[in-house]
């Protein structure tokens, strides 16, 4: 049913069938059911180079084609994809996976402080703040969406074993990269937002209609803590590569 509102992003429509359904080009495909989704520029392509991954699948899109890898790790099937950057396009690819046999997701990318943490620290967010547009398509609008419980102690479980310190966090998911602004930002932290990033809410809102479980591990890059002093720092390019590690290990424990 469609509920009808003065603001087109309020008007969500609960219904499970769309025109345009994610597998509509009918590829008779069959993915794992559990895959790793990162939002780690090259390391997902020369880790399934330097691992002899197969090419299983490829998703198409206007700009670019996104392979889809099959790996075994320790003995644990997965799939891994690199994620587009966006709320938008995010959503779009993971709903495809899904769609395909995909029922298993963990995510992970760098995200930008909104207080003072350590670059490089891995972070556990536990709801998300819904400000982006795609989430809204997916589930009625509320303010924030919390991340499946599961996804979250599997990953806990694994970070707690490894000895690694971590924090669970409240993200700030936004559509406007360049529209941080300061008051924004104050405003944020004092309704509990610790960090911001661009897919979270969106991420979970597909997970949620699909009823797939997904989680996320952030780590953190940029911060905004110091809003008249912003520092990107290193982006936290030293922590792409064992991010991998962690989600491929954490989506191995679901």
């Amino acid at each position: 049913m469609l509920h009808k509102n003065e603001l087109p992003i309020l008007e969500f429509d609960d219904s499970y069938e769309s025109v345009l359904m994610p597998d509509h080009e009918k590829l008779g495909i069959k993915l794992p059911p559990k895959c790793v989704y990162g939002f780690l520029a090259d390391h997902i392509d020369d880790y399934a180079r330097e691992n002899k991954a197969k090419k299983i699948a490829e998703f198409e899109s206007a700009t670019k084609d996104y392979p889809v890898y099959l790996i075994n790790h320790k003995g644990c099937e997965l799939c891994l994809i690199q994620a587009p950057v966006g709320s938008a396009p995010a959503a779009q690819l993971m709903d495809w996976l899904i769609t395909y046999g995909v029922r298993e997701i963990i995510s992970t990318g760098t995200c930008g402080c909104l207080i003072d943490i350590d670059e490089g620290t891995f972070l556990v967010p536990t709801k998300a703040l819904r400000d982006e547009g795609t989430s809204y398509h997916y589930v009625k609008p509320v303010r924030f969406i919390d991340l499946n419980p599961l996804a979250k102690s599997a990953i806990e479980a694994l970070f707690k074993e490894k000895g690694l310190k971590y924090k669970e966090v409240v993200t700030w998911t936004t559509d406007g990269f360049y529209r941080e602004t300061k008051d924004l930002v104050k405003y944020r932290v004092e309704e509990g937002c610790e960090v911001v990033e661009m897919e979270c809410s969106a991420l979970a809102a597909v997970a949620q209609m699909r009823n797939v479980v997904f989680g996320e591990i952030l780590f953190t890059a940029d911060t905004l803590a110091d809003v008249e002093n912003y520092d990107e720092r290193n982006w936290a390019k030293d922590s792409f590569a064992y991010a991998l590690e962690l989600a491929m290990d954490a989506v191995c424990k679901i």
